[in-house]
C-alpha cells in the first residue's frame, strides 16, 4: 500500500476542526473541555502530535499516556468508542479516502494503546489498594 499524499495543512484541518466537534459533543466535551485549560496551545500540541505520527516531522515531543492517566476516572471504552466514530467522519469528510482511511487506522491503534494503559493504571492502582491478606 502507497503512503497516502497527507500536508501539515490537511492535518491542522482535520484537528481544528475535529476537536470543534469533541467540545460540543455530548459525551466527549465535558471531559475534554474540563481537561484543558489552553485550547489553542493544546491544539497546536496535538496537530504536532498528528504532524509526527503522520508525516514523522519529529514535532510532537510530549508523553500522552501520562495525560490521559490523569483523567482516567472520566475515561471508559465508549468515550474511545464515541471519538473514533467522531474522527472517523470527520477525516471521511475532510481528507480523500486513502488519507482519511490511514488516519483512522493509527488513530485505532492509538486509542488501543492508550485504553491498555489506562487499564493497566487502574489494574496497578487497584493492586496497591487491596489489603494485605
Amino acid at each position: 500500500m502507497t503512503t497516502p499524499r497527507l500536508t501539515e495543512d490537511d492535518l491542522t484541518r482535520v484537528v481544528d476542526t475535529f476537536y470543534d466537534r469533541v467540545r460540543v459533543d455530548a459525551l466527549l466535551g465535558p471531559i475534554f473541555n474540563g481537561a484543558i485549560d489552553d485550547w489553542p496551545a493544546h491544539l497546536a500540541k496535538l496537530q504536532a502530535f498528528w504532524s509526527s505520527v503522520m508525516l514523522t516531522s519529529g514535532r510532537y515531543k510530549g508523553q500522552p499516556m501520562p495525560a490521559h492517566v490523569r483523567h482516567e476516572a472520566l475515561i471508559t471504552p465508549a468515550t474511545f468508542e464515541r471519538w473514533l466514530a467522531l474522527w472517523r467522519a470527520t477525516t471521511e469528510e475532510l481528507l480523500p479516502p486513502e488519507a482519511a482511511a490511514a488516519l483512522q487506522e493509527k488513530a485505532a491503534r492509538i486509542a488501543e494503546s492508550l485504553s491498555l494503559g489506562i487499564e493497566f493504571y487502574r489494574d496497578r492502582a487497584r493492586a496497591t489498594q487491596a489489603p494485605a491478606g
